[in-house]
């Protein structure tokens, strides 16, 4: 398993994890460790590609837009 250090933690909240640990009967570490997995657990699954992050956020989105009239195409030059 790895580990890691958390620097620069407020004092503040050290004392509410520290807190939180003891109503759960449970050192500091292992109160951190249940947090970070209740927190990574419950994020909602990416999606998997780019297409379908863009029609995500604009479900449920509608505008109506006024199109200008496309002209007709112009004949191409002829080079000969």
């Amino acid at each position: 398993m790895a580990s890691m250090i958390i620097r620069n933690l407020d004092d503040a909240l050290k004392a509410r994890l520290r807190i939180r640990a003891a109503e759960h009967n449970r050192s500091m570490e292992d109160e951190a460790r249940d947090i970070l997995r209740a927190a990574l657990s419950a994020s909602a699954p990416k999606p998997q590609n780019l297409a379908q992050s863009i029609l995500g956020r604009l479900k449920g989105v509608s505008a109506d837009l006024d199109l200008p009239l496309r002209e007709a195409v112009r004949t191409p030059p002829d080079f000969q």
